[in-house]
Parts: C-alpha cells; structure tokens; sequence
C-alpha cells in the first residue's frame, strides 16, 4: 500500500487552515464576551448540559485515545481495549459521587471543595501542586504528541508544529477564556466523532455490515489468541493497577473537573456528565471497530512500518478507505483533537496558579476581579510558554508512560482528598495535606522504579518496583494516609461544618 502520509496535502492543508480560522473567528467572539473572573474561568456559567458534556467529551478524548486505542487494538487486538474500559468506566464515578458535590461546593477549581471546611492556605497549596503537576505531565506528553504526529501527518519540522500548537492554545485561553476553550473542544468533539462514525461505516461496508466477517478475517490472519485477552498486560494485579489509575484517575483530572462550573446548577452537571459519558462510549466503540479494520485492511506490516507503537492504524485505514480527501480530513481532525485538549489542560493549569496559589495563599482571598484575572492571564501565558519549551526539549523521548503518571497522580493525589473532604466528617486539615502529598510521592517515586521508566528509559536490567503502574499502591497509600492523620489530628471546627456542607452539597444552597 502506498501512502501520502508524511507528505503535506493540499486536502490536508485545506482542513488546517479551516479548523484554525473557525476557531480564532471563535476565540475573537469570545474575547468579547470575557472580562470577569467567573467568564475567564466558568464561561459566565453560561454552558447548558449537553454544549458541556460535548465539550467534556472534547476535553477527555484526547489523540492517545484516538490513535492510540486504535493502533494498540489494530496491533495488540482485545487487549488494546483494557485502556478504553478504565476510562469509560471512570464516567460512573464522576457522574454519582463527584459532579453535584463538585458543582455545589465549588467555585472555579477542586481545590475550593477540598478547602470549604478547611483551612485555606495548606489545603490549596497541596491541591494546587496536585493540579499543576498532573496538567503539566499530561501537557508534555501532549506536546511530544502533537510535534510527533504533525510532522508525520503533515511534513511539517517537528519544532514548528510545537510552536504553532502552542501558540493556538495561548491566543484560545488568554483572549477567550473559558468560553473560546468550550467552544473549540465541542467543535473538536463534533468533528471526531463525525469522522470515526464514517470511518467505521466505510470499515463494516467491506464486511456486509457483519462483525463476524470481521472478526474471521483478523482471526484467519492473526490466530484465534488476537481476540482473546493476554495479548498485551500479562500480570493480573499489572491490569488492576492500571485500571484503578484510569478509573479514577477521571475523576481527579483538574481540566475535566473545572468543567462543571461552567453550567448554571447541579442539574445540568449531572446532565452533561450523562451526556458525555454517552459520547465517549459510543467513541470507544468506534475506536475498537477502527482497530480491528485497521488489522483486517490495512496489515501489521504497514501499520508496523509507518509507526512502532502503531498510532497511524486509523490514518491509515482512512486513506486505505477514503483515500487522500479523507485522510487530510482525519489529519485535521487529529490536529484540532490535540488543540482541543491542551487548551483545556492550559486553563486548568493557569487557574490552579491564579485562584489557588495567587489569591487563596499568596493574597490570602484578598484580591478583587481585576487582579485575579491579570493573573490568570499571566499564568496561561507563563504555562504556554513552558509548555512550548518542555515540548521541544523532550523532542525524541518516550514520554508514553507520562499519560499513565498524569492519571496515577490524579488518582492517588486529587480523588482521594476531594472524595474524604465530601462524604467524610472527620477529615481534617492536616489529613488532607498527607493524603495529597502521599499520593503525590508514591506515584511519582514509584513509577520512577517501574519498568516502564527504571528498564525501558533508564536502560537498567531489573525494576525495583515490579508493577508498570504504580495505582494499585499510591491510590490506597493516600487514602490509608489521610485517615491515619485525620484520626490523629482531630479538628472540631472542620466537624461543625460538615452539616452545612452536606445540606449545601445536596441542594445546593448557596452555591454560585
């Protein structure tokens, strides 16, 4: 098979130019719209239900799910899937434990839920440093990603297609807010899925619309073992500890759980998180009939050849399908899914700096709006740039395992503080700073001693700690943690206000 992959495409080059003039003309209407603090960071708490769960879907579903479900499904078969079960059945967990809590306690960031009965300075510097290095461990490896993918999807050098990513993610955030972010992730999100459904239908249109044809077919080709688990995590307790890490590593995410401020009441959060979990299911469903039609049409050879790690399965598969039209569609679509999510990531980032570290420690909750939103621009700047210069000094690393240590934090880091801090009275300051902290070390250090980073990047022969992903442990560590030092330090005034804010988590009064 030959393909243009590599190569810039006038098609390919068509769709670019469209999808960024779409989003900047976007950005400049938002920009309009955007002056106070509750505008910059909650869209003016302006989005209804369904416009957030499309752009929660555009938050969540990122380019590693795209390609890389696809390609891992299209090398690995069943077990490809593993990735996609953990992060669809975070969803649950969002939608009945955290989304009406979240929107009810909450202004802007996690963090003023963990801190509304607390002490407000060592809570939000604990959450704050919880929040800034998830973001920026999943950012960099978003960057790495954007760099990899546009030079091979469009020819362009690598350093370029870093600043121009960069770039656009800046002008989104700093001129529009929350506002231009939202409406650039549901475009992406519209676009995606529009893109994967013809996909899929293009895939089951060679097999008589049947599944059975196609599962023969990779079976005849690849053994009966390609759809049969084993193929790719072969320890039990490796699958658990993963799978903890993505389950609830969704719902300790700061740019996912910033979204719900921007919808009116509680109502809608619950909605949009119902809506957003219909989406991404029905997306990772389209990933699994793309990664077995990638192995059925297109090979393991070629997929192999164009990419080790097989994240060009579905491009290629469209260009197989569709030929040079659809796959500099799906090229631009990649681009915007790339955009789409760093934006988020971004905001998230810059509102930790601004909210919590700036006005909740360094002001003591005593800056107005205009300072509050100098600062926050001021922070998406700083983090665009570094982003940037992180993007380009990591140029040719395998940063993979970065995406597993973003959701390992957020699992064993944020989840654990902001899920004690709602349903359990006897949470205390002092708890809550161990447990992040706990969490925060235990995942960091121990992914370090893992294979994935101690044998594979460190090239030494043996791991110290023998699980790829450290869930299993820092997700438990920081739960055992919070309590032990709660029991410990008891905090009465954190206890009287455990009844106000239940009856405020419940039904909302008072909330913003």
């Amino acid at each position: 098979m030959q393909t243009v992959l590599g190569q810039p495409t006038l098609t390919g080059i068509f769709f670019f130019l469209l999808f960024v003039a779409a989003t900047l003309y976007i950005t400049y209407w938002a920009a309009k719209r955007t002056r106070t603090t509750a505008e910059f960071y909650a869209a003016g708490r302006s989005i209804t239900g369904l416009q957030n769960g499309l752009a929660l879907a555009g938050d969540y579903m990122s380019a590693a799910s795209f390609l890389g479900i696809a390609g891992l499904v299209s090398l690995k078969g069943y077990d490809g899937l593993i990735y996609a079960v953990g992060w669809l059945v975070g969803w649950p967990i969002v939608m009945f434990l955290i989304a009406e809590p979240l929107r009810n306690l909450g202004k802007y960031t996690f963090a003023d839920v963990v801190a509304y009965r607390l002490r407000q300075r060592p809570i939000r510097t604990a959450a704050a440093t919880g929040a800034l290095i998830t973001v920026l461990f999943y950012l960099i490896a978003q960057m790495v990603g954007a760099g990899s993918l546009i030079k091979l999807m469009f020819g362009l050098p690598y350093e370029l297609a870093i600043i121009i990513v960069g770039c656009l993610m800046i002008a989104y955030v700093l001129f529009g807010g929350m506002l231009a972010t939202t409406w650039v992730q549901i475009i992406k999100a519209c676009l995606l899925l529009g893109g994967a459904t013809i996909l899929v239908f293009l895939t089951l249109y060679q097999f008589g619309f049947n599944y059975v044809e196609l599962f023969s077919n990779v079976t005849s080709k690849y053994g009966d073992k390609f759809v049969q688990p084993g193929g790719l995590i072969k320890n039990p307790i490796d699958a658990i500890s993963l799978g903890i890490a993505l389950m609830f590593g969704t719902a300790g995410l700061p740019h996912i759980l910033m979204r719900f401020y921007t919808v009116p009441d509680a109502k809608e959060a619950r909605k949009s998180v119902f809506y957003a979990t219909g989406f991404i299911g029905y997306f990772y469903i389209l990933t699994f009939t793309i990664g077995f039609g990638a192995a059925a049409l297109v090979g393991h050879e070629i997929i192999s050849k164009i990419d080790k790690g097989g994240n060009m399965a579905a491009p290629l598969l469209a260009e197989a399908l569709g030929g040079e039209i659809f796959l500099g569609f799906l090229a631009a679509v990649a681009f915007a899914t790339i955009l789409a999510v760093v934006a988020g990531l971004t905001l998230a980032g810059a509102s930790a700096v601004s909210h919590d570290i700036y006005v909740g420690v360094v002001k003591r909750g005593r800056a107005d709006e205009k300072q509050e939103v100098k600062a926050a621009k001021i922070a998406t700047l700083c983090l665009g740039l570094l982003a940037i210069i992180l993007g380009i000094v990591f140029k040719g690393q395998n940063v993979a395992f970065m995406v597993g240590l973003a959701f390992a934090v957020a699992a064993s880091a944020n989840f654990p503080a902001l899920f004690m801090s709602i349903f359990w009275k006897k949470f205390t300051t002092q708890g809550a700073v161990w447990s992040i902290y706990t969490g925060l070390l235990l995942s960091v250090i121990l992914i370090i001693l893992s294979p994935t980073v101690w044998v594979d990047i460190l090239k030494n022969t043996q791991p110290i700690f023998p699980l790829k992903n450290p869930g299993i442990v820092s997700f438990f560590g920081s739960f055992i943690a919070g309590i032990v030092v709660s029991w410990l330090t008891k905090e009465k005034e954190a206890e009287e206000k455990f009844e106000t804010e239940k009856i405020r988590s419940y039904i909302g009064i008072g909330a913003e």
